[in-house]
């Protein structure tokens, strides 16, 4: 053999063991927020065509595993468009003995999950066609109805509220047939009266010490109270502590908790799909006591704001929220005026 050609055989090996690169991440940070969802609905509709799988199914997925990575400090951030997230294990297999095999077919023999969707011939958990066509084949193994979609979740996440969270997101998708769906609203009508401080983390002590985990907004009687964002209605009716109140699930897994409420906007109900500044209920000072209870305080909002992360729910701080989709209302009242 000649040295030229020994060269050229040893610049293929070289080439062929290098890492497939891929460019998604570095082409995201070129796009903008219109384009991104452009290329992501061009994704799934691409496997909606593929598997029969709804679009808005596989939207609802990333969404909230989106979602998830945002919570969970041990999951890194996508570097793709699609978020869905396999551990390696899952991805090629519990005892397959190179975690980063990207070959289907012994992937599939290690009983991994990974599966090639471009059609290059390799598996990649970092690549967001192989990703999509993954989890859109699994979901098919179950069907394309609803119900076989939440059957599907079940087995994916063994959780209910997983499940719950998912088929919600999908619901909204189907509502609005889009998927740029991140406005908010103020949660209060800028033309009423009303004042608030942080007052999150504050103790209270009717029912036993707790905090206050949440932003008591202080209105006058029946003013309206407002979805802060794209949503379902999980819950709705009474709590000793909240009286009337009203639960919402949003796209970026938060739930928003209304609470003291005087009364329900007509037609709100629980499942009900709502968009930033629908009028959901009315100001008023329920609650501390049996379902009725009136006046055992000044009438006031109390908005919370909870993270979920796959495995708990947690409180966090709407104050710096609050201010900010405030502050652009008054922003978009001006540029009207």
């Amino acid at each position: 053999m000649g040295f030229r050609k020994i060269v050229l055989l040893a610049l293929i090996v070289v080439f062929v063991s290098l890492p497939v690169v891929t460019y998604a991440a570095d082409l995201k940070e070129d796009l903008t927020a219109e384009q991104i969802y452009e290329k992501r609905m061009d994704l799934y509709k691409k496997y909606e065509a593929v598997t029969n799988i709804p679009w808005q199914y596989l939207a609802a997925v990333d969404t909230y595993e989106r979602g998830i990575r945002r919570a969970l400090k041990d999951r890194p951030k996508e570097e793709g468009f699609i978020s869905i997230y396999y551990t390696e294990d899952e991805w090629a297999g519990n005892f397959n003995p190179n975690k980063q095999d990207t070959h289907p077919l012994s992937i599939q023999m290690f009983g991994g999950v990974g599966m090639d969707g471009d059609g290059d011939g390799l598996a990649e958990r970092t690549n967001d066609e192989d990703v999509l066509y993954t989890l859109a084949h699994s979901l098919e193994q179950f069907g394309t109805n609803e119900e076989d979609f939440r059957i599907a979740l079940w087995e994916k996440y063994k959780r209910d509220q997983s499940v719950r969270i998912i088929h919600g997101h999908a619901l909204v998708y189907e509502k609005f047939d889009r998927l740029d769906l991140n406005e908010h609203a103020f949660p209060m009508p800028l033309n009423y009266n009303y004042s608030y401080k942080n007052t999150w983390g504050d103790r209270r002590g009717w029912g036993g010490r707790r905090i206050h985990e949440g932003t008591d907004i202080f209105a006058g009687y029946n003013v309206p109270i407002r979805a802060t964002a794209y949503g379902r209605v999980e819950i709705k009716g009474w709590n000793k502590y909240g009286g009337w109140r009203i639960g919402i699930r949003d796209l970026d897994n938060i739930y928003h908790y209304y609470a003291h409420l005087s009364g329900f906007e007509k037609g709100i109900e629980e499942g009900s799909i709502v968009a930033p500044g629908d009028v959901i209920g009315y100001c008023g000072s329920s609650g501390y006591g049996k379902p009725g209870t009136q006046g055992k305080f000044p009438p006031h909002l109390h908005y919370g704001m909870y993270r979920d992360n796959g495995r708990i729910e947690w409180s966090f701080d709407p104050y710096p929220s609050l201010k900010q989709w405030e502050r652009k209302a008054y922003q978009e009242r001006r540029k009207k005026r």
